[in-house]
């Protein structure tokens, strides 16, 4: 195969690796395991594909937790919200702003963003096999061989752009991150992020609150939003975000204090059992460990040539189009680097 790039996975990260590659003149083969890409895209936003945030860049880095941050800092300073949305723009994708702050496709389309990444694809006569699950991959004589027992690729460069383990059913199962343990990355454990609670009893419905995650008797986080009731417990962005910062710091005992904002009702505490299942959650806390990848390249700093984008690293935000955004801006500064090296 006469390429500069692999990338695997055609997920968020992996279309937008392919179109940009495309777009720069690299020379790239996208590889999917299902039948069609951006399945997981498609659920984004219940469907309407929230693309990202409108709040300036330094806020929205400042968004996610510390380590997420500072990994993120010169991609999203790269391409941050607003470059995100000239870019859609420059393609046929007009978007708005909803009253907070979230940023989607005028249409409320998922499918016309997902064909903004296809259209560039097929235009740009960017190859693309599908049905094709990569399960192995190794490096020789400074190629990559990536392939299964059917068919082999072979590129100086290989990007894993695999996803978490959330949502499985969209091909989301973990393959990325087993693929380069065997080179020496470490993985993260796996948490659900962006996720619902469940709890005894009945939880009230609150349009706008203030949630404080309390653990040992400290308050270790916050969050706003709604709360939202559900059969098995309670969802809602306040709800959701502080599932996150649970994994992300992998707390135990805790409880929330909730104080609704503009309301008659009174504070009260919540006291959660537990969260509901990784395959129900956004996004994946957890998986392969920041600190051997290299903030300014997105290169593997254990075997070069390899490179990641998005939720296959341990990486996650909150709920606004946060994750979108971040995997969209790994795969631009991975497949720079690249072309620049």
């Amino acid at each position: 195969m006469n390429t500069d790039l692999i990338i695997v996975g055609g997920g968020a990260a992996g279309l937008m690796a392919a179109s940009y590659a495309s777009e720069i003149g690299l020379r790239c083969l996208l590889v999917e395991a299902r039948h069609l890409p951006g399945r997981k895209l498609l659920l984004c936003g219940n469907n309407k594909c929230n693309l990202t945030s409108n709040i300036p860049t330094s806020e929205f880095i400042r968004s996610y937790n510390s380590s997420a941050a500072e990994f993120l800092e010169l991609a999203l300073n790269s391409f941050g919200p607003d470059e995100l949305r000239k870019w859609f723009s420059k393609h046929g994708l007009q978007t708005f702003v909803e009253k907070d702050g979230r940023v989607y496709p005028k249409s409320r389309n998922a499918d016309d963003v997902l064909h903004v990444f296809t259209d560039i694809i097929r235009e740009k006569s960017v190859p693309v096999v599908y049905n094709c699950r990569v399960d192995s991959m190794r490096r020789k004589n400074k190629m990559y061989e990536v392939g299964n027992e059917h068919v082999t690729f072979y590129a100086p460069n290989v990007l894993i752009a695999t996803g978490g383990v959330s949502y499985p059913k969209t091909g989301s199962v973990g393959d990325g991150q087993k693929m380069v343990k065997s080179f020496g990355h470490k993985l993260v454990p796996y948490q659900p992020g962006l996720v619902g609670f469940e709890f005894d009893g009945n939880v009230k419905h609150i349009p706008l609150a203030n949630v404080e995650i309390v653990s040992d008797g400290k308050v270790v986080g916050m969050t706003t939003g709604d709360i939202y009731p559900e059969r098995w417990g309670a969802r809602g962005k306040a709800l959701t975000n502080a599932s996150s910062i649970v994994a992300q710091q992998q707390l135990k005992n805790y409880h929330f204090n909730v104080v609704p904002i503009n309301s008659n009702i009174k504070g009260f505490k919540l006291h959660p059992k537990k969260t509901r299942p990784l395959k129900e959650a956004m996004v994946t806390v957890g998986g392969v460990a920041l600190q051997d990848i290299n903030t300014q390249t997105m290169e593997s700093k254990k075997c070069p040539g390899l490179y990641f984008a998005g939720e296959v690293m341990d990486v996650d935000g909150p709920t606004g189009g946060f994750n979108l955004t971040a995997a969209w801006a790994t795969a631009r500064l991975a497949v720079d680097s690249i072309n620049n090296s």
